[in-house]
């Protein structure tokens, strides 16, 4: 008896001399950031600091200890030198990275969901920031002096620490999707008067907003959402496409689709304190009435979209259907998601495997999106140009606009939009109507 308590009490002192495992590690690189996930085998409490000459960043992880393998982390193109961990006093593990230049680092604690352990999450933020292209440098027509490309942001749903769903042969949603957006970038970037821009370009993940953010920072004149849809029974099959409801979801399906996609946040990792002024701001454009125009185009779109696909895939439903989706609620924004089968089915896994179906599904997407846009060319772009509407328009200013990007989008001079809307400076405000003049 007395044996047994004592085995019981080695137990619970073990226990809580090791609070928590590290069991896994995996880093993510984005355009943005560096991403470290650490897995746990429980929750515990944490906390980070930097150190200088040499650059360092110090991770301890309360009554912790470190049980993962380290040697398969990608650290090129990181700020990350090394990896370094140990015993402190006291119990506590202590993990150090060696830094190969400053950063802002950023640290939260995700809890269980689904087939995720309790996790630690760090992003690395560069404190100077990498030359890249700027957003008005995508803006101009390149194809012709006159009149601005047609705007398309491609989003490649999930990636990084979300897979999405999983097909036969440990097939990735978030691999398929990104093959699918870059493909029909492609196909849109060979079209006179049109300009892709790749949400995600890469194996990294993206909170749901910030793909929103994304299109309008580059002025998108549509958003489009790539997935590949999973089910548990293999055999359903099937391309779909969606819109925003603000009602409430138009079938049992979409409802099903959306509330798993809205999950996304929480398996890819998302501080949800950091994350709920811009919740709150999302719910209060739900109700802004300057989303009905948008929804009304992102349905016209959706339909001349599902149409193409019919011709080159089997459609799981033969109309546009609409829920509460995340990631399309952008005010000013037309935005449609995309499904372009279940990777869950063999026979359709197989094909979006395939480089000769994905291009088949491209090109009748972008079909269905020129149908649109031929049809409803955007004032002041190529496309209404080309069509004969080459005579003055209206923009509604935005957040972040400013007089020299909008003149430089429609390659106009500041100073004729100045003089035909009779400005006295260069100063405008969120919501303003301006004249944009003909060339």
């Amino acid at each position: 008896m007395r044996l047994q308590w004592l085995c019981i009490l080695a137990c619970f002192c073990s226990a809580e001399l090791y609070a928590a495992t590290v069991d896994g590690v995996r880093l993510w690189r984005s355009p943005e950031s560096t991403r470290l996930v650490f897995d746990l085998d429980a929750r515990a409490d944490h906390n980070i600091f930097k150190l200088n000459n040499p650059k360092r960043l110090v991770i301890d992880i309360k009554r912790g200890q470190f049980d993962a393998k380290t040697k398969d982390l990608k650290l090129e193109g990181t700020p990350v030198q090394r990896m370094r961990y140990g015993a402190q006093n006291g119990g506590d593990l202590r993990i150090v990275l060696d830094l190969k230049e400053d950063v802002k680092p950023r640290s939260f604690s995700l809890k269980r969901v689904g087939d995720k352990p309790d996790r630690l999450v760090v992003d690395l933020y560069p404190v100077k920031r990498h030359k890249g292209k700027s957003v008005d440098a995508i803006l101009p027509s390149e194809k012709s002096k006159s009149r601005r490309d047609v705007v398309i942001a491609i989003d490649a749903g999930h990636g990084g620490e979300d897979p999405g769903a999983i097909g036969p042969k440990k097939l990735y949603e978030k691999h398929v999707v990104l093959k699918v957006a870059k493909n029909l970038a492609n196909v849109i970037n060979k079209e006179p008067g049109y300009k892709a821009v790749l949400v995600r370009s890469g194996d990294y993940f993206l909170p749901l907003h910030r793909r929103a953010e994304k299109a309008r920072e580059v002025h998108a004149d549509l958003f489009v959402s790539i997935h590949a849809d999973g089910f548990d029974n293999p055999k359903a099959r099937g391309a779909s496409v969606f819109t925003l409801s603000r009602r409430g979801a138009s079938s049992k399906m979409a409802s099903i689709l959306a509330s798993k996609e809205n999950k996304s946040d929480l398996i890819g990792g998302v501080d949800r304190i950091k994350l709920g002024d811009k919740e709150e701001q999302l719910k209060k454009i739900l109700v802004d009435l300057s989303m009905t125009s948008s929804l009304e185009a992102s349905m016209d779109v959706g339909s001349r979209v599902l149409k193409e696909m019919g011709k080159v895939t089997h459609l799981h439903s033969k109309r546009v259907e609409s829920a509460g989706f995340a990631v399309l609620k952008s005010a000013d924004v037309p935005s449609i998601l995309v499904e372009t089968g279940f990777i869950t089915n063999p026979t359709e896994a197989r094909n979006l495997n395939s480089l000769n179906h994905r291009t088949k599904l491209s090109k009748s997407i972008f079909k269905g999106i020129n149908s649109y846009f031929q049809s409803r060319p955007p004032a002041g772009s190529y496309l209404a140009w080309k069509k004969g509407g080459n005579s003055s328009t209206t923009y509604k200013i935005a957040s972040g606009d400013t007089l020299s990007a909008i003149a430089k989008r429609y390659n106009v001079s500041v100073a004729s939009i100045k003089k035909a809307n009779k400005l006295s400076d260069s100063s405008i405000r969120v919501g303003q109507t301006l004249s944009i003049p003909a060339l």
